[in-house]
């Protein structure tokens, strides 16, 4: 039995991440802040965990939740896109003086396994090919382009139209926004820390998580969690650009899956590994949403031509690394995810 530390374990993700390493008989100990972005009240945990709510940039708190613990999932983060730039402060201090303090920790308790919640927006644009110059990357998209209705990224070179493919996590870093520059930040914190320490960090890039226990509408929900809703409230869902963007959305279980997956190769190797933790099945997010409406018997959604800045065009994973080396293959495909989903609980 491994004594495993989940931080933001009472999170949307981690509470299901919590759940699996209870059942596969882990002892496991709960760090969460209770922070405004995830959660309108106190969280309660999950039964058979002790939770802990402290902080991760307090040291003292964090070393102490860290005495006899073997290994550390890392969960804690602010996420998605924010309200504006008055975010960008915080998103730092959860994010990347947070993961600083963990790290700092975990070397003083003689930690060395480390899973770290990683996300596939630091790779920004996905892959692409250009008829003529074959493999490309676009440049971030611009303003009155987008705002004129193309939303299609186009070779830099010659401006054809580019055709989308599978990214694998050897493609360069390209974070587009905030949340995305803090979540590349923590990978060097954490590759840094690995040669240093001789440790082990599993970087898990998780793609579109969705699932029961997603916090209801706030600025820092995904996509899936602001259609579910706009529903439950009987709107329809807003879908910004046309609708066409390309996702990979992964079922919060897989997710969990894959985290024990990565614990487990933690306790086998050293140094720093990324991995894509996806479906391998891609869908737009109009395909999402019209799914989700008639699973939940609401109205249909609405194609509004709204953009983010900070949005991307299309991220498409290819999974076969995590298949190769850890073993994992999401089990949840889409249209059962969805059902499930539409009439499943949401977070106050």
């Amino acid at each position: 039995m491994t004594h495993v530390l989940v931080t933001g374990g009472a999170g949307f993700i981690g509470t299901h991440v919590v759940t699996a390493l209870l059942t596969a008989g882990h002892d496991v100990t709960i760090v969460d802040a209770g922070h405004p972005g995830a959660h309108r009240t106190p969280p309660d945990g999950v039964p058979g965990a002790a939770l802990h709510r402290i902080d991760v940039t307090d040291r003292a708190a964090v070393a102490a939740a860290l005495s006899g613990v073997d290994a550390v999932i890392h969960q804690a983060a602010m996420v998605g896109l924010g309200v504006d730039l008055g975010d960008l402060a915080e998103y730092v201090r959860c994010n990347d003086l947070g993961t600083a303090v963990l790290l700092a920790e975990m070397a003083g308790a003689g930690v060395h396994r480390l899973v770290l919640a990683s996300s596939m927006v630091v790779y920004g644009e996905g892959v692409y090919t250009c008829p003529v110059h074959e493999a490309v990357r676009p440049a971030p998209r611009d303003v009155a382009d987008l705002a004129a209705g193309r939303f299609e990224p186009a070779c830099p070179d010659c401006g054809a139209a580019l055709a989308p493919g599978l990214i694998g996590e050897d493609a360069p870093l390209d974070p587009r926004s905030v949340y995305a520059a803090t979540k590349v930040a923590q990978e060097h914190l954490t590759a840094a820390w690995a040669r240093q320490t001789g440790g082990s960090v599993t970087a898990l890039r998780y793609h579109n998580v969705y699932g029961p226990g997603m916090p209801r509408d706030t600025p820092y929900s995904g996509v899936a969690a602001l259609f579910r809703s706009a529903l439950e409230a009987g709107r329809p869902p807003r879908v910004f650009e046309d609708g066409g963007q390309r996702r990979d959305f992964v079922h919060v279980r897989d997710v969990a899956a894959a985290n024990l997956a990565a614990l487990d190769a933690t306790g086998a190797r050293t140094g720093w590994r990324a991995y894509n933790v996806a479906s391998g099945r891609p869908a737009t997010v109009g395909q999402l949403a019209a799914e989700l409406a008639r699973a939940a018997d609401g109205p249909a959604p609405v194609v509004t031509g709204e953009f983010r800045l900070g949005d991307v065009r299309h991220v498409v994973a290819s999974p076969r690394r995590a298949a190769e080396e850890l073993g994992f293959r999401a089990a949840v495909g889409l249209p059962e995810g969805v059902a499930e989903f539409a009439h499943a609980a949401l977070r106050g």
